[in-house]
């Protein structure tokens, strides 16, 4: 049964150069509209994947911060009622720095969120601009000194590995950075996605991404001062002093069941696989017609549901439990892992075992997506 509900707000003031979420630019939202018809999408959920508590809620986006103070209210009430939260809930939401967004910081707060994630991804004017962003270094450590003093618990996240950024330069912003005080820091390479502004302009040579050897000591060198100064990486992009991190995220990673609500939402429970409707008017129209914003819904098979504990998994530091994973999908004694590729790794000390538990390690950590290609066993059997 689900213990973590995701709910997507999918507009933005503006759509980042970089960004490829299911976010959209409206001229006008009705919030009246949206509060039935997100209501009407998580009691679907409750009737399928309701009997325990919840332990987290995450209003992701998008820009959830846009949202008003009284209907996150209103759909945290609906949520409790139709689950109930356990006494130490974790409630996230996603938040931009502008200043008409940080005003609304505690009407958030009074309507019970105890956790924001903070997009500053940069610290200098020029970085912001570049990313498209639309506060400035001033107006984002303003609403993060307003955040602080209104959560529990505060996330910051920031871009990095930009263009020409060099050493000198990533050094001076993450020590500004590890010295604000968020016990948690999200710290993402800056990727080219498809389908993105950004795309576009590397394909027509308006910029050229950092290549792929300084991105890497640029990670290391992240690793080091997270680490260094108490917030160590639990997730590859995903740094927090012990007892910080982030519950709904681990949820995913440790593939525990989440139901997902609203556009584009993706969720896991009970073995199935459910996929929202993306465009924000056509989820509408399915929450209208049929009571839920439903695309897609499939029963993953075990082997799959193996797969993705694993490709989870293997993002955190704690890596997985071969033997819990063997016993928690039916998966044969010699499943999961391709051993000889195991062994090899480990020899050169990119992969490290420990009985049946096994992770990436920190200097593995840079090459995890090609990792994950050699380790996870391509035809996994049942036992």
């Amino acid at each position: 049964m689900a213990r973590a509900l995701y709910i997507h707000w999918p507009f933005c003031a503006r759509k980042c150069p970089y960004c490829d979420f299911n976010s959209h630019v409206r001229a006008s939202v009705d919030h009246a509209a949206w509060q039935q018809a997100l209501t009407a999408d998580m009691r679907h959920e409750a009737e399928r994947a309701g009997g325990e508590t919840l332990e987290s809620v995450f209003f992701g986006g998008g820009t959830p911060s846009l949202m008003p103070p009284a209907l996150v209210e209103a759909l945290l009430t609906e949520a409790e009622r139709l689950w109930g939260f356990a006494a130490d809930i974790e409630i996230t939401l996603e938040a931009n720095p502008s200043s008409v967004e940080a005003e609304r910081f505690a009407g958030i707060a009074a309507a019970g969120v105890n956790r924001v994630s903070l997009g500053l991804q940069a610290l200098d004017d020029q970085a912001l601009k570049f990313l498209g962003r639309l506060h400035n270094a001033a107006e984002g450590l303003a609403a993060l000194k307003t955040a602080q003093g209104v959560f529990e618990r505060v996330n910051a996240d920031l871009i990095y590995a930009r263009p020409s950024q060099t050493e000198e330069d990533w050094r001076a912003e993450l020590s500004r950075a590890l010295d604000l005080g968020t016990g948690h820091l999200s710290l993402y390479q800056l990727t080219i996605e498809p389908g993105t502004r950004f795309a576009t302009d590397v394909r027509i040579g308006a910029f050229a991404p950092l290549a792929d050897d300084p991105a890497a000591d640029l990670f290391v060198l992240t690793r080091e001062l997270t680490a260094a100064a108490g917030l160590p990486a639990y997730e590859i992009s995903n740094h927090a002093r012990p007892g910080e991190e982030s519950r709904h995220n681990l949820a995913y990673w440790r593939y525990q069941d989440y139901v997902g609500i609203g556009p584009g939402a993706h969720g896991r429970r009970g073995g199935r696989a459910t996929v929202r409707h993306k465009k924000p008017e056509n989820w509408l129209s399915a929450v209208a017609e049929h009571g839920h914003g439903v695309a897609e819904e499939r029963v993953l098979a075990r082997p799959e549901q193996a797969s993705e504990a694993l490709l989870m998994g293997l993002r955190l530091a704690e890596g997985v439990d071969l033997a819990e994973l063997r016993t928690r999908f039916g998966i044969a004694a010699n499943g999961l892992i391709d051993r000889e590729r195991l062994c090899f790794h480990a020899s050169l000390r990119l992969v490290r075992e420990e009985g049946s538990r096994i992770a990436i390690t920190d200097a593995g950590m840079p090459l995890l997506d090609a990792l994950l290609g050699e380790l996870v066993a391509g035809d996994l059997v049942t036992a």
